[in-house]
């Protein structure tokens, strides 16, 4: 087994039950038990230091594994979308993939479907669809319109 597949369904199992209300119960009773433990241990340093090493440590632990989920919770996410954006006929397939744009490519692309929904509110038939590939072919016919 590589390292890379048991750091992966390590990290699944460690968020999964992370997230579930057994970690929550134990975690509280930590909590609770170091807060009721302040007077036996006179509120001393030691003590304080004792949740907060282990809260830093759990939580500098946690940002690792938990962006890891994301990571392939987000990549999963993505595939999904472009399946559904290649499967449907009138979607533009110039949209698979979109993730890997640039932030000046992407806000380019917010501001056309800003266009398209405006477009869409003055429409009196709801089920006209415009997409970028209609943007473009319009554009084209526009440009030959142009030069003859």
């Amino acid at each position: 087994m590589s390292t890379n597949n048991f750091f992966e369904k390590f990290s699944d199992k460690i968020t999964g039950w992370t997230g579930s209300s057994t970690a929550f119960g134990i975690a509280f009773g930590i909590v609770i038990g170091w807060g009721l433990s302040g007077p036996i241990f006179k509120y001393s340093d030691t003590w304080q230091l004792v949740i907060n090493t282990g809260t830093t440590i759990v939580t500098f632990l946690m940002v690792f594994l938990i962006q890891k989920s994301q990571n392939k919770d987000s990549k999963a996410i993505q595939l999904k979308l472009n399946e559904l954006v290649a499967a449907n006929k009138k979607a533009s397939n110039r949209m698979v993939d979109v993730e890997d744009f640039t932030e000046e490519e992407l806000d380019m692309l917010h501001k056309f479907y800003e266009k398209l929904a405006d477009k869409a509110k003055q429409e009196s038939d709801i089920h006209q669809s415009h997409s970028i590939g209609d943007a473009k072919g319009i554009n084209k016919s526009k440009k030959k319109g142009a030069d003859e």
